[in-house]
This record gives structure tokens, C-alpha cells and sequence, in this order.
């Protein structure tokens, strides 16, 4: 990050600071929470969250993932105060959103997945505004260095309707941070995006956490939460079905493929390579193992004596679409009582 970049995001949340309170361990606690919707009519009761648990640490970039209708936006929404919790406790840096309402609304900062901004107002003025509403006084708002620090200092001026998809994303997020949120939760940010736009944004909520921020994504490119966030939880059918440092994430499947493109078709395995049991197509050979056993130079060995000219070798290794496959599919068959547990999920690579 530049050396002249705005220090937005003090050391400790102004509400803490005038208590004097030592900063939380996690940004985010949740304990037990459930979430039943009342059925109406013809309508049975849904339950949308059911004995969810998480630990956000403070200061972390967290990735919360999940299929449409998982759950994550009723959780969101109950953090965000707008949707009432069936049972179960939360905290927001620290403070109960039941027992202390207010502090935990203010120690949050949500940027919802629709683009909510007037194309009448100006960047400045719809800061300004949200300042107000959240009952910053004049002179502790930060308006332009948000803006700055978001790369929207130079339209400050101009009407929303002018600017760009991406920059209105920026603003949306300009927006949650108007009232310094400790915590800032981004659901789907990059929704609808291009690639060049995704990078910018990326690099954006990077320059935040850095900042000081502790960042909760919701998304469902796997790709960016793997790139951006340091822990991810996956959540299904209102249940956290795992919840890990990413690359332990990414360590879960044992799985590795060696792939060999020859010189010349061949039209069976070679008897040297038949132990390792190839799949042949052609002039090109794949091989399937776990990483753990590591055969790389057994099959490399064989592949010499074989007498096969080989003309190039790549390898492919597991990614987070492979484990949320795994994990989403065998929580699957759990709820429709097959017993199959995620963790006794087959290790799948095959595409939904």
C-alpha cells in the first residue's frame, strides 16, 4: 500500500475507545443461532439457520460460501439487525445485538448485493447523508478521505448516474464505512462485475483490510474467495459444514492429477505404466493419485522405461470448487439420509 494512503480505520472502534474496553479477540461471535420462518396458509415453516456457530477473528478477510437458499443472507440480515433471530446468541465486537443493540449496530457496516444509491446525488452528498442518518457529527465525518481511500475522490461531484458499474460498487461501500464499522460485510460484491472491475475491487477490500478492517465476504466465485480471504466456513441447509483456515481448506482433498500429452497415439497402456492405472485417450495419459503417496518419480520412471516420447506434462491440482463440491454434495446426502457425512465424501473432481 502507498505510504500516503489514507489512515482511515483507527487501532480500536471509537466506542471502545471511550470506554476504555480492550479490543475483541473475535470481530464476529455466533453461538447456537437458528432461524425458523413461520409458515403461512399452505406454506409450511422453514428453518433457514439451524445450530450455526462461527468465530470471526478480528482483523481477518472471512469467507462465508454457500449455494443459493444456504442460509447466508438470513445470517447477514440477523447480524445486520434486520431479521430476528430464532434462538441462539451473536456479537459484534463484542456487544450482544440483543442486549446491546445499539453498539453492535454501529460496530457493523453492510453492503448489500442490489446497487441502492440516487443517481440524483452526488458521491459527497449521499455521504454526507449517510453520515446523518447514522448520527455522525459534522465534524467527525470522514467523507473525502472515504472516497479517497476508495479511488472515488475525483467524482465526488459528479451525479451517480454518470459513473461507472464498478465505481458505483466503490460507493455502495463508501457508504457502509461512513460511520468507521469496525466490521464491514460484503455480500456478493462483485456480482454482475467484469474481470478488470473484480481485480480493482479486489485490490480495494484488500487496502481496507490492511487498513484495520475485519471483512466478511459472501460470494459465490470461488476463485476470489480463495484469493482473497484468509478462513472460509461453508455454509448448507442452514448448517456450517466447515469452517478452516483456507489452505487446510484446500488440503482437505488428498488428490492430484498428472497429465501426459505424447508424441504419438498410442492404442494401449504400456505394460511398465498399467500399476498406476492410466486413463488413456489418444496421446494423452492421465494420471489419478493422492498427493500424499507422491509416485511423481515412479511414474516418471516408467514413463523412460515404457519407451513413450513424451512431448509435455502438466499437473492439476485440487482447488476450493473441488472441496465445496465435496463438501456441499455429502452434506447433501446426509439430509436426504444416505449417511454420508462431509467428511466421508467421496473425493469427486467431476464438474456439477
Amino acid at each position: 500500500m502507498p505510504k500516503d494512503q489514507p489512515q482511515l480505520m483507527p487501532a480500536a472502534h471509537p466506542a471502545a475507545a471511550a470506554s476504555g474496553e480492550s479490543l475483541p479477540v473475535n470481530a464476529v461471535e455466533v453461538s447456537g443461532l437458528g432461524k425458523v420462518y413461520k409458515g403461512s396458509g399452505r406454506t409450511a415453516a422453514k428453518r433457514a439457520l439451524d445450530d450455526v456457530g462461527l468465530e470471526i477473528p478480528r482483523g481477518s478477510l472471512f469467507g462465508l460460501l454457500g449455494p443459493n437458499g444456504a442460509g447466508k443472507s438470513t445470517l447477514i440480515n440477523i447480524l445486520a439487525g434486520l431479521v430476528t433471530k430464532t434462538e441462539g446468541t451473536a456479537k459484534i465486537w463484542g456487544y450482544d445485538i440483543d442486549r446491546q443493540t445499539r453498539q453492535a449496530r454501529a460496530a457493523i457496516g453492510v453492503v448489500p448485493q442490489e446497487l441502492n444509491i440516487d443517481p440524483f446525488f452526488t458521491p459527497r452528498e449521499l455521504l454526507e447523508l449517510q453520515a446523518g442518518l447514522y448520527g455522525v457529527p459534522p465534524r467527525e465525518r470522514k467523507t473525502m478521505e472515504i472516497l479517497d481511500i476508495l479511488g472515488l475522490a475525483d467524482k465526488a461531484e459528479a451525479y451517480t448516474r454518470t459513473l461507472s458499474g464498478g465505481m458505483r460498487r466503490r460507493l455502495m461501500v463508501a457508504k457502509a464505512m461512513v460511520h468507521n464499522p469496525p466490521v464491514l460485510v460484503l455480500d456478493e460484491p462483485t456480482a454482475g462485475v467484469d474481470i478488470e472491475l473484480r481485480q480493482q475491487l479486489w485490490g480495494r477490500v484488500r487496502d481496507l483490510n490492511a487498513l484495520g478492517t475485519t471483512i466478511l465476504l459472501t460470494t459465490h466465485y470461488l476463485e476470489e474467495a480463495e484469493e482473497l480471504c484468509d478462513e472460509i466456513a461453508i455454509i448448507n441447509h442452514g448448517r456450517v459444514i466447515a469452517c478452516e483456515p483456507t489452505p487446510t481448506l484446500l488440503r482437505r482433498l488428498d488428490s492430484k492429477e498428472l497429465q501426459v500429452h505424447l508424441c504419438q497415439p498410442l492404442e494401449r497402456v504400456p505394460e511398465a505404466l498399467q500399476p498406476f492405472e492410466p486413463e488413456l485417450s489418444g496421446d494423452h495419459l492421465v494420471f489419478r493419485y493422492r498427493t500424499s503417496q507422491s509416485p511423481v518419480a515412479d511414474i516418471l520412471d516408467a514413463l523412460s522405461r515404457s519407451g513413450v516420447r513424451v512431448q509435455d506434462i502438466r499437473t492439476e491440482e485440487a482447488d476450493l470448487e473441488d472441496i465445496f463440491l465435496q463438501l456441499t454434495r455429502g452434506a447433501h446426502r446426509q439430509s436426504m439420509g444416505a449417511g454420508v457425512t462431509p467428511s466421508d465424501a467421496p473425493l469427486d473432481k467431476a464438474r456439477a
